[in-house]
């Protein structure tokens, strides 16, 4: 990728920095209310998941998420088979990264006008999602708000939580050292996140819906599929590659690369001491993100904080290769004033 001037996250819409600051706004007052729990809150705001311990022993951890913006392609499509997948893909990768993995599911659909046939889609993909996952959806909420969005529109929500038995060990990256190597898992595409920045580079419009139209039809080699059928690419689900990358290897540490992509989401579990170099020729940047980076003019650091920019998991461990993964980094010693990711063209 090539270091460029231009678009940004934050002119699509979305201030990640204003993100970060509201959430440090509300943080103390947040954490006062752990003294409620029958037990002990285990992790701090920030992280991927919640985690908690009962008094029996057993934790427990807990996620939730959505899908973003990427329902507006589904919308004007009229596809809505996949984003369930990518609802439960966005909860349950979330507290895998705790080594927890996903006993149950719940949902949560909003929406102008209820049309069943539509409504049966998007469940179907969650009860798909679910079964990706290895995990029971065992309730959920619909809610018809005609007013607070139109005939067409919804959103969905959802929540997810895993146990971990007494002595069963939790992986917060606390065990995280320099030396240690950094491996990752290839997404399938955007997954859910940076749609604000890329609907803009591709001049996506829901307010020009013929021209849109046009632009989400069209085919594109690079691609293999039509712009739609791309940004329309259901998040991969880590569950099962995890657990056997669990089954065969010691992780001290794993993030999943959402919102904030490489650069905001691997320091949540790194210690202090710590930072990661990337070695970025190592993975190839799918083709979706570099046509948005193209188009957009985008910056290398940019695209980095707004996508998945190909890897969408990370995992650390002290062992050099590690089946079904690709090195693409090691930790290294923070030095004071160093930023805690870094990029080598290596």
């Amino acid at each position: 990728m090539k270091e460029k001037k231009g678009m940004t996250y934050k002119e699509a819409g979305v201030d990640i920095n204003a993100g970060n600051k509201a959430v440090k706004l509300i943080k103390k007052r947040i954490e006062k209310t752990f003294r409620h729990f029958p037990g002990k809150v285990l992790t701090k705001l920030g992280g991927f998941s919640g985690v908690a311990e009962l008094r029996n022993g057993t934790k427990i951890a807990a996620g939730t998420d959505g899908v973003g913006t990427k329902l507006k392609i589904a919308i004007m499509l009229d596809e809505h088979d996949t984003v369930g997948i990518d609802l439960v893909a966005m909860c349950v990768n979330d507290i895998l990264a705790g080594g927890v993995f996903p006993a149950f599911f719940l949902d949560y659909i909003a929406m102008g006008k209820q049309e069943p046939l539509r409504t049966a889609k998007i469940v179907g993909g969650i009860i798909d999602g679910c079964e990706m996952a290895e995990c029971a959806l065992i309730g959920g909420e619909m809610a018809e708000m005609p007013g607070m969005y139109e005939s067409d529109e919804y959103d969905l929500a959802g929540f997810a939580a895993g146990f971990l038995d007494q002595g069963q060990e939790l992986i917060l990256g606390r065990d995280i050292h320099p030396g240690a190597y950094v491996h990752g898992l290839l997404s399938s595409g955007l997954h859910s996140n940076g749609y604000s920045l890329g609907r803009k580079a591709f001049e996506i419009n829901d307010n020009q819906w013929k021209r849109t139209l046009k632009i989400l039809n069209t085919y594109y080699p690079a691609l293999g599929c039509t712009l739609g059928e791309e940004l329309l690419r259901p998040t991969r689900i880590y569950v099962k590659q995890v657990k056997k990358l669990l089954n065969s290897y010691k992780i001290l540490g794993m993030a999943h690369i959402t919102g904030g992509g490489l650069i905001e989401n691997p320091p949540r579990i790194l210690p202090s001491d710590c930072s990661i170099e990337f070695y970025t020729k190592t993975w190839s940047v799918p083709a979706i993100m570099r046509m948005i980076q193209e188009r957009g003019n985008i910056s290398d650091r940019e695209m980095r904080r707004a996508f998945n920019c190909g890897i969408g998991y990370i995992l650390i461990s002290s062992n050099k290769s590690m089946d079904g993964a690709t090195l693409i980094g090691r930790v290294v010693e923070r030095k004071k004033g160093c930023r805690r990711v870094r990029f080598i063209g290596k």
